[in-house]
């Protein structure tokens, strides 16, 4: 199942996308919010596109993807989870999760356009899986209880500005990571059914020059130790962002220029879709 929202700024409308054709849910949820996710909104759409009941609707190629949920209640992030991106960065692959936060109005779509702060000088794409969650999640028993906590898997860039990130930070990654915008998301909420989580292959772009290209099989904490191992000291609520890491191929190498007003990055992530923003000056 593929979940979506199209529709301008703040007018997103709710839809299952199958066979490249969208359908209307606004009768069965008015959004994909966490609500819907925890009472299975998920099943009942699938329930009511098999029997026929969901009325189709004439989409452009020019209408607007929000991001394929509302704003959530955290954007909660894992740094340093590729090995080969702990080693581009300089630092040691981490003995626990290492842990940081995005502010929730970083989520946008996934095509929208990006400001690049004011003052920024090494603002940075990656490309990565983003883990929505379906149920609450507190003081999970194992790794093994995790999957039954998730609504689903979202392709997202964390985008970041590394110098508020890591030389101007006071020792926490969040200034880096929380410009307006910086979380562009989507374009489909894939239900776990449909995505083998455990092996995707994620790539990026710039300019039309690869960037990124590598697989989930390469985190050092997979999806299921990370939801288990954040119960542990939060509680995540239905609608929630976790976003798990990136790979290598990063301008924090300082193998490729950062981004500057005019350029374009895509992401993609096999089964979870494709997304581009073009870059301008805040």
């Amino acid at each position: 199942m593929k979940l979506a929202r199209i529709g301008e700024v703040g007018a997103e409308r709710p839809v299952a996308v199958s066979d490249g054709i969208y359908y209307d849910i606004s009768g069965i949820t008015a959004d994909i919010d966490g609500p819907f996710l925890e009472s299975d909104g998920a099943s009942r759409v699938a329930a009511a596109l098999a029997a026929g009941t969901l009325p189709a609707l004439a989409v452009d190629d020019q209408i607007r993807i929000g991001a394929p949920i509302t704003r959530p209640s955290a954007v909660i992030c894992i740094g340093l989870n590729y090995a080969e991106h702990a080693a581009e960065s300089n630092a040691q692959p981490p003995s626990s999760p290492v842990l940081f936060l995005k502010t929730p109005n970083t989520v946008v779509g996934p095509n929208d356009t990006v400001a690049i702060p004011r003052n920024s000088v090494k603002t940075d794409w990656e490309v990565e899986l983003g883990v929505v969650i379906g149920r609450r999640a507190s003081y999970l028993e194992s790794p093994e209880d995790s999957i039954s906590h998730i609504a689903g898997f979202v392709a997202a860039n964390d985008i970041s500005e590394r110098e508020f990130q890591l030389e101007i930070s006071g020792g926490q990654w969040s200034k880096g990571k929380s410009a307006p915008g910086f979380s562009p998301t989507g374009p489909w909420l894939v239900t776990p059914d449909q995505v083998d989580y455990r092996n995707l292959r994620l790539r990026s772009w710039v300019n039309g020059e690869p960037r990124q290209d590598s697989t989930t099989a390469d985190l050092i904490f997979d999806v299921d130790h990370i939801i288990w191992y954040l119960s542990q000291y939060m509680t995540l609520e239905p609608g929630d962002l976790i976003l798990t890491g990136t790979p290598a191929g990063v301008a924090l190498s300082g193998r490729f220029p950062y981004l500057r007003s005019g350029d374009s990055c895509e992401i993609e992530i096999d089964g979870l879709g494709r997304q581009q923003q073009q870059f301008i000056d805040a």
